[in-house]
């Protein structure tokens, strides 16, 4: 009985605790009713606001043809359920009676919160649509069509419909390599560009990991991507750290890791892997399924082979009609099944057959396909046997060129010219001809295998790449013993040290290049077969052991570049085959042993080494056909001789090098002059500083007249910056240019850079003269940094004159004039073919162009870049009288950069019917643009602050106008302004 009491009163309590709580509750809630209502008052109209810039923000955005935000769009709708429930209990006030006010009272104090929730993630949207121009929203990724393709196409729309399910965070792409992996995810980046009204994300994030993986050079290509500033030194875990605070902040950003070949901790990359409101979504592709497991997907895709009729249409593509002709369709059709359905085998053997009309060659073809089993067991047989096709086809050089690229490490971009020149030197181009009939040749060779699929372009002009794939099939055929090509490849793996048992007798090359050697082997068994020896990028390397280069007697590559040796062992003199002698970027490198007898060198790079003197035995070297010295800062001797003696020397590299190059009778005793030049029949690239302006005999003069490419730097001055006509360049600083003869050199130069120096309207002047008048006729890029006096008044004869009659750039800084125009009365321009001015630190310049007697039209002129100008005012100024016939029609590029006086562009009247673009920076008078409904469909970009656009007076201008305009505008975030958020400005400019 007492139990039963108990458990009674204890019921009975806790009811009448629930119903007094209950009664508390609902009084509390009664008397904030009047409290609650005006919160609801205050707080709608501010919703009703952000909600009206919302859709204003909509209507832009779907005129621009950008994504329009699913967010603002849910927004919007919830918006709007708000706004009908605040309307209904609006209602329900007026007829409540007094008991059931409480009702009330607690939906108002839910309606008060969703209000101020709703606020706060309006203003938050805005915040991100305000700077949705700083970076591309989607990049297109060039890749193979997956059209056609039924079942790449299911999987795309499978794991399309995924990335919309909000439980899932991590997704994984797997399968065996060449299966389309890549594709898919590269067809999944570019549908996404193309639906951007259909998908949430602001930012697609593309990261290729690759088997080698480096963990900062992956958080690079994520803060590239994401715009984050870093430094050259920042460590893992400062990267992380900045890529957690985007990725955490930034909503709706989907990242894809691509070629993910182990388990990463997505922490370290600083990858946040807590679902958070930011929607973060993760697509990884890898061969193993195990990654992805440990990594902890949601949801994992595997992509399958080909069907035999997908396998059919893919082969067809590559291989083009022949292949369904009458004799040849059978054999195609069984040499297609026998690729297996991997789509990169189907595409490699396709092409190598496209376009052969024999019916044999296709059955030898079949037969070669079903022989080739690399391995009987393994899985990447279906890789290798169809890849060893194309192979096959090579003939014998083009197989060894083809398999020197398996010696760089993986997903490696590799230099056209660095790949050539290691074939030239091992001897498969032919070393007779010159340098540029050479380096034709091996693009052809390039050319060819990049048809046969078995290299592809480069992520950078001049650069090619292997498919992993391929590579890990000429890593194959090169390992084996008894292969003709034996290679001892470890590249990229992270060495520390490299068991003296992997070099054996058979290796003909070996790649040990970007690991973390400390230590190389003493002694080896010698390895008479090697001629390419790959060390460069082992930073922990301190020395090359005696030994240890004795066991490579006929060696003729050999690459040290980027180690830490100070200095390197007399057996390298025992190396009487080497071609080619690479030390680059070698900093501590003071000296080396005597190279006479090393008389077949061809290539001696020694960029960026500390050597104070050329190497002994150099001047014996009659067979060198490039020499780099460039950034030498401790060379200080060369001796009398040792050029001059370089017979075959084909360029000669000095740029930045601390040896500056002095005439006969000027130069030190003992040290090589300038005129040893001369002597140098082969030289087509020079770049050298030169003490002062020497006097050109005709030895010399004949080799400056025949030179394809040169820098020449005379004065103290060596630094410039690059222009595009610098291949033939003369540098003069600090000099009285009126008192020294250098017509001779410049009568061949295309880019001309004046820093400093005095004379410079006598030169001119002079050269206006008919005899001079041909110094300056290929003269395409002429810079000018300095010029203190003014250039007096304009006009004379001069200005019917034109002294540079095929200038493209010309680039002034620090020139004393009001106006450029006084180039065209005082120093003969005629600016005919000038295509870019660039001008800046031009203290005194109140206009550019007056626009008059002398200058009437500029005919050519496409872009204009003025900055750091601080009186200037206009870029056009027209004289009383003159015509206003279009000076500039050919105008698309304006860039403008802290110009503090800077109002107006040119007057109205001025058409520039070709404009494009336009940027202005630290310009805040510039209350105008040039753009009108004449011109507005050309304009392609407008960039800037958006405080400075919103300012911006347009005039009267109809509505299509309007709208192009912001079509075209771009916020440009300032370096140091403060960032402004949309909700302080109007979101549309006031025009």
């Amino acid at each position: 009985m007492e139990l039963v009491a108990s458990v009674t009163g204890a019921i009975f309590a806790e009811t009448m605790r629930f119903m007094f709580g209950s009664v508390s509750k609902r009084i509390k809630a009664t008397n904030k009713y009047e409290e609650n209502w005006r919160a609801s008052d205050t707080a709608l109209p501010s919703l009703k606001e952000i909600r009206t810039k919302v859709k204003k923000v909509l209507e832009t955005m779907e005129v621009k043809g950008e994504s329009v935000q699913f967010q603002l769009r849910r927004w919007l709708e919830d918006v709007e359920g708000i706004v009908s429930e605040a309307t209904s209990l609006g209602e329900k006030r007026l007829s409540s009676v007094h008991f059931l006010k409480w009702r009330l009272g607690y939906k108002l104090v839910a309606l008060v919160e969703d209000i101020k929730r709703l606020e706060e993630v309006g203003v938050h949207l805005l915040d991100r649509c305000a700077g949705d121009g700083s970076v591309k929203r989607i990049e297109y990724i060039p890749g193979p069509s997956i059209f056609g393709l039924t079942t790449a196409t299911c999987m795309l729309s499978d794991i399309a419909e995924k990335l919309m399910d909000k439980r899932i965070h991590i997704m994984g792409v797997w399968g065996m390599g060449g299966v389309g992996k890549t594709t898919l995810v590269k067809a999944l980046n570019n549908m996404l560009g193309k639906e951007n009204n259909t998908h949430p994300f602001r930012l697609v994030v593309w990261v290729t990991v690759s088997k080698d993986f480096n963990l900062i050079r992956v958080q690079r290509q994520i803060t590239d991507r994401l715009k984050i500033k870093t430094s050259v030194g920042d460590t893992a875990e400062e990267l992380a750290g900045r890529i957690l605070r985007v990725l955490t902040e930034e909503p709706d950003v989907l990242l894809i890791l691509d070629d993910v070949w182990e388990t990463i901790d997505l922490n370290l990359l600083g990858i946040p892997l807590t679902r958070t409101r930011n929607s973060l979504k993760i697509v990884l592709t890898s061969r193993f399924h195990d990654v992805c497991r440990n990594i902890n997907t949601d949801v994992d895709f595997k992509v399958e082979c080909l069907s035999e009729d997908e396998s059919w249409k893919l082969f067809c593509q590559s291989a083009g009609n022949v292949a369904r002709s009458d004799l040849v369709k059978p054999i195609a059709k069984a040499i297609s099944r026998e690729c297996g359905g991997l789509p990169l085998a189907i595409i490699t053997v396709g092409s190598t057959l496209r376009g052969k009309q024999d019916a044999k060659l296709w059955s030898h073809a079949l037969r070669e396909v079903k022989r080739s089993v690399p391995y009987a067991t393994s899985i990447e047989e279906r890789v290798f046997k169809p890849l060893k096709l194309s192979f096959d086809s090579l003939d014998d050089k083009m197989k060894s060129c083809f398999l020197f690229c398996a010696l760089f490490p993986e997903d490696t971009s590799i230099k056209i010219g660095e790949l050539v020149s290691y074939w030239m030197a091992e001897g498969y181009i032919d070393e007779e001809g010159n340098h540029e009939e050479s380096m034709n040749e091996g693009m052809t060779w390039i050319e060819n295998l990049k048809d046969c699929c078995l290299l592809e372009d480069g992520p950078h002009d001049g650069t090619i790449k292997m498919h992993d794939i391929v590579r890990d099939f000429s890593i194959w055929v090169s390992s084996s013993s008894q292969s003709e090509y034996h290679s001892l490849i470890m590249s990229g793996s992270s060495l520390k040290e490299v068991q003296p048992n992997k070099f054996v007798s058979s290796v003909q090359r070996v790649s040990l290049m970007q690991n973390k050697l400390e230590k190389l082997p003493g002694s080896l068994v010698e390895c008479a077969q090697v001629s390419t020896l790959l060390l460069q990028y082992n930073s922990h390397l301190l020395e090359v052991p005696h030994g240890f280069l004795q066991a490579f007697p006929f060696l003729r590559i050999l690459n040290l570049s980027a180690t830490r040796v100070r200095s390197l062992p007399q057996s390298l003199c025992l190396l009487h085959s080497l071609q080619s002698l690479i030390l680059r970027d070698c900093y501590f490198l003071k000296e080396l042993p005597s190279l006479n007898t090393l008389l077949k060198l061809q290539y001696l790079d020694l960029c960026a080494t500390s050597i104070r003197e050329t190497p002994e035995g150099l001047e014996v070297m009659t067979k060198l056909r490039h020499l780099d010295l460039s950034r030498t800062h401790d060379l200080i001797s060369i001796p009398a001789g040792t050029i001059s003696k370089l017979t075959s020397l084909e360029s000669l590299d000095m740029s930045l090098s601390s040896y500056h190059w002095n005439t006969k009778g000027q130069a030190q005793v003992g040290q090589a002059a300038f005129e040893e030049f001369g002597y140098l029949a082969s030289l087509y690239a020079l770049s050298i500083t030169l003490v002062s302006v020497p006097f050109l005999s005709s030895k010399v003069y004949s080799l400056v007249g025949r030179l394809k490419r040169f820098q020449i730097f005379i004065g103290s001055d060596v630094y410039s910056l690059p222009t595009r006509f610098d291949d033939r360049m003369i540098k003069l600083s600090s000099l009285d240019v009126s008192k020294v003869y250098i017509e001779g050199l410049l009568v061949n130069a295309t880019s001309l850079v004046l820093n400093n120096c005095t004379g410079v309207s006598d030169l001119f002047k002079k050269n206006l003269g008919t005899l001079g008048r041909r110094s300056f006729d290929v003269l395409k890029s002429l810079t000018i940094d300095g010029f203190p006096a003014s250039l007096g008044p304009s006009g004379g004869c001069m200005a019917q004159l034109d002294l540079f009659p095929n200038l493209e750039e010309l680039h002034l800084q620090h020139v004393a004039s009001e106006t450029i125009s006084e180039l065209f009365g005082n120093l003969g321009f005629g600016f005919q073919r000038l295509k870019l001015l660039d001008i800046s630190w031009c203290s005194k310049l109140k206009c550019v162009f007056l626009v008059g007697n002398l200058i009437l039209s500029l005919p050519s002129l496409e872009e204009i870049r003025v900055s750091c100008c601080e009186r200037l005012q206009e870029l056009l100024v027209y004289s009383p009288g003159a015509s206003h016939e279009p000076v500039l029609p050919k105008l698309r590029v304006i860039k403008l950069k802290s110009l503090s006086k800077m109002k107006r562009i040119c007057d109205q009247g001025e058409p520039l019917e070709c404009l494009e673009q336009i940027e202005v920076i630290e310009c805040n008078l510039l209350g105008s643009l040039p753009i009108s409904s004449k011109n507005v469909d050309g304009i392609k970009e407008i960039r800037g602050s958006l405080s400075w656009f919103y300012k911006l007076s347009w005039g009267v201008i109809d509505v299509t106008t309007r709208v192009a305009i912001h079509r075209s505008f771009k916020s440009l975030n300032v370096i140091g302004a403060p960032a402004l958020q949309i909700r302080d400005a109007t979101p549309i400019p006031r025009f």
